[in-house]
């Protein structure tokens, strides 16, 4: 409670210290619309009461001079008192403002507001009637009934306000125990698709900080009211009061206008929105229809997505450039200076990512990769899990998920193993070195039984084995097969049950694996006995 009530207080004491500087500043300066002078302007201030503001020289005396010696007779006539008759005079040289038939000041044809189109004559009416009411202020201020008039309805005012703030500033803890029970209920109650999209911990921190922003804007706005009121009671801070006043009416009236002047433009811009999501509706079928039947190689089952995806953003595009001058505050200057900003930005940071979108356009429409593919990328190689517009996901043997950019799968020699195969699958491959001494028909024999033992190697299309090189010491031998798909990790599984059964195969016919080759060795050929192929720790299943 004390912590509110010093917080109160500071609000109200900052209102009233700012009220009278900012006040007495837009009293000082020519309203909105003006027209610009080169030369010092003087405002005349009586009683706290801005009565016209001098724009030029006359006779000889500067608008600050011409200022002083009106402030200073009309200062010395209402102490004098009297019946204190305004009046305007005409005069070939300007008005004649008249207190009881003297000269108080004169206003000439540029004192007058050009800004909206014043006369001297409706000038000088204008200062007239101010002037009249400063008189009838300082008389007031002079009354001992009419200051206790004035502070009568302070006082009640006052009572009224401490009435309204009481309960908001004793509030603030039953309305955050209640808003919590609510919060919580709502959140446990309407769940989005199964899944609560909104999370306690989150939520009601924030619901608590919006209630106390508001609880705090009601509390500004009643001291607000209050001041002004306070201050429009007594004759000297009555111009003040009335400040303030105008100046929330006119906030009022200003938001209200420009809500009521965006309309037209909102509908406009909805209308736009309206269509453009209409034709990317109609677009869309009617690309699907043409996948299907035609034959233009940049649209098909495949691209179908990525091609609908760029024509709704080159629809879009277009909807926001119509629809941007109709949109509220985009004629303003920061609204341009922010777009300005903005395309600076996106010039400055886009150069990579505009660099890994066209890299996955490429991809896309010469159809390098699809997702289920299994490929190498340089040293990276795996089943092909998503592609986006600039990274494409792999998924390897080993249970590890590759995010490789765009630009370097485009930029690499990319090996797919699935595309040459028959149906459904992929290649697998291994290469051997063997001595020049072993029959290479048997070699070729014994790795096609050993991708025969292997489970997921298709027979048909038979696996196959080349003669890549012949080396210095030995052949190379590459035996190529088609396995069947089944799971990201399958292709490594493969190769390693393939490769288990190479050695087995080769040990079981007494022949030794070259690799790494020796530059002498001995008679016996380098294998394993079958009667050691389960030394401990291995176990025979």
């Amino acid at each position: 409670m004390g912590h509110s009530v010093r917080t109160l207080l500071f609000v109200l004491l900052a209102l009233i210290a700012g009220t009278s500087s900012v006040l007495a500043a837009a009293d000082a300066k020519p309203a909105s619309g003006e027209a610009a002078y080169t030369g010092p302007i003087a405002p005349l201030v009586v009683f706290n009461r801005a009565i016209i503001i001098f724009r030029v020289p006359f006779l000889g005396a500067s608008p600050t001079a011409r200022a002083e010696r009106a402030r200073t007779f009309i200062d010395a006539a209402l102490r004098e008192g009297g019946p204190l008759k305004v009046e305007v005079r005409p005069n070939p040289e300007g008005q004649l403002v008249m207190i009881d038939n003297k000269l108080a000041f004169i206003v000439t044809t540029d004192d007058a507001n050009a800004g909206l189109q014043e006369s001297a004559e409706a000038a000088a009416q204008r200062a007239a009637h101010l002037l009249a009411q400063v008189v009838g202020e300082t008389r007031e201020a002079r009354s001992t009934e009419a200051m206790l008039k004035a502070l009568t309805w302070s006082a009640a005012a006052t009572l009224v306000f401490a009435l309204l703030l009481w309960p908001l500033l004793r509030s603030g803890g039953w309305l955050g125990r209640t808003l919590q029970k609510f919060a919580a209920v709502a959140v446990h109650r309407r769940p989005l698709s199964g899944t609560r999209i909104f999370e306690e911990q989150y939520l009601i921190p924030f619901a608590l900080r919006l209630l106390v922003l508001l609880r705090w804007l009601i509390i500004a706005l009643l001291v607000y009211e209050w001041l002004s009121f306070v201050l429009s009671r007594f004759p000297y801070t009555r111009p003040w009061g009335e400040g303030l006043n105008t100046y929330l009416l006119t906030l009022i009236q200003g938001l209200a206008k420009g809500m009521v002047d965006a309309i037209p433009g909102l509908v406009t811009a909805v209308a736009i929105f309206v269509l453009a999501r209409f034709f990317i509706g109609f677009l869309g079928g009617f690309l699907e229809r043409m996948a299907r039947v035609s034959e233009l190689e940049w649209l098909s089952p495949d691209t179908l997505p990525t091609t609908r995806r760029l024509f709704s953003i080159v629809v879009w595009l277009f909807a926001v450039v119509m629809a941007y001058p109709y949109l509220p505050g985009a004629q303003t200057e920061a609204f341009k200076g922010l777009s300005v900003l903005l395309g600076l930005m996106v010039s400055l940071g886009s150069t990579s990512v505009i660099g890994q979108a066209l890299s996955g356009l490429i991809l896309t429409y010469t159809r390098t990769i699809r997702p289920g593919e299994y490929v190498r990328v340089a040293e990276h190689e795996g089943t092909v899990t998503a592609m986006g517009a600039f990274t494409t996901r792999i998924r390897t043997g080993l249970g590890e998920e590759l995010i490789l950019p765009n630009s370097v799968i485009t930029s690499n020699v990319t090996r797919n193993y699935s595309r040459a195969v028959k149906g459904a699958g992929y290649i697998v491959d291994t290469t051997v070195t063997i001595g020049y001494d072993t029959p290479w028909r048997q070699i070729e024999a014994m790795l096609i039984e050993a991708a025969r033992r292997t489970p997921g190697v298709l027979a048909d299309p038979a696996p196959r084995v080349f003669q890549t090189a012949l080396s210095d010491f030995y052949p190379e031998y590459r035996l190529v097969a088609q396995a069947i798909p089944t799971t990201a990790s399958s292709r490594a599984e493969v190769l390693t049950t393939l490769h288990a059964n190479i050695q087995d195969v080769f040990n079981e016919h007494g022949v030794q694996i070259m690799s790494p080759h020796y530059m002498t060795d001995g008679a016996e050929a380098k294998v394993v006995k079958p009667e050691d192929w389960y030394r401990a720790p291995a176990r025979k299943d």
